[in-house]
């Protein structure tokens, strides 16, 4: 924060110094070809940029506080705590032991993948025998049920049959009384 200040008062500085006049001149009277060097003013340097027609635009650039005073000390570096520790050499035993240790993590990571297959495996199983038998069962209460609607359905229809038949005997038997007594009133009559 104390650079961004000390930038913007040193900028503040050579406003001031530089003339008045000099910059309303430039504005009532531009140059038709615009310079195409810069200029320098102890720690500022203005550099005029040819991107308008209208008028003059300049791209002032501040040097950096630590360009300004040669007697200021040089930056920190960075803590300790930010920088890699140096790298040190590993010996064969120890690089025998990453090995085997991660050999080892391999083998149990492995065997970890096959128990969880083999619980789902298993799990897979009693999903399955489960539905089967619930399938089954299923089945079978069907089949009684549609075996019971059959048994009911057949005892309807002879029953049915039956109340048809009787009537049948009813009417032979109501025809034959009726025939009767036509024959007895002819032979009565005649």
């Amino acid at each position: 924060m104390k650079t961004v200040k000390t930038v913007k008062t040193a900028y503040t500085e050579k406003i001031k110094e530089m003339s008045m006049m000099s910059l309303i001149c430039s504005c009532l009277y531009p140059q038709t070809s615009y310079p195409t060097t810069n200029y320098q003013f102890g720690d500022l340097e203005v550099k005029p940029i040819n991107k308008r027609l209208s008028g003059q635009s300049f791209e002032v650039i501040l040097k950096s506080p630590t360009d300004l005073s040669p007697d200021r000390p040089s930056p920190l570096a960075s803590p300790p705590a930010l920088t890699s520790p140096p790298k040190r050499d590993i010996s064969l035993d120890e690089l025998q032991g990453r090995l085997e240790a991660a050999e080892e993590r391999r083998k149990s990571q492995e065997a970890q993948v096959l128990r969880h297959l083999a619980e789902r495996r298993e799990h897979e199983k009693e999903v399955l025998h489960k539905a089967m038998e619930e399938n089954n069962n299923f089945s079978k209460m069907a089949e009684e049920k549609l075996n019971s609607k059959m048994e009911a359905k057949k005892a309807n229809r002879e029953a049915y049959l039956n109340s048809l038949k009787q009537r049948l005997r009813e009417k032979e038997m109501h025809a034959a009384e009726v025939r009767r007594n036509k024959e007895l009133q002819a032979d009565l009559s005649g």
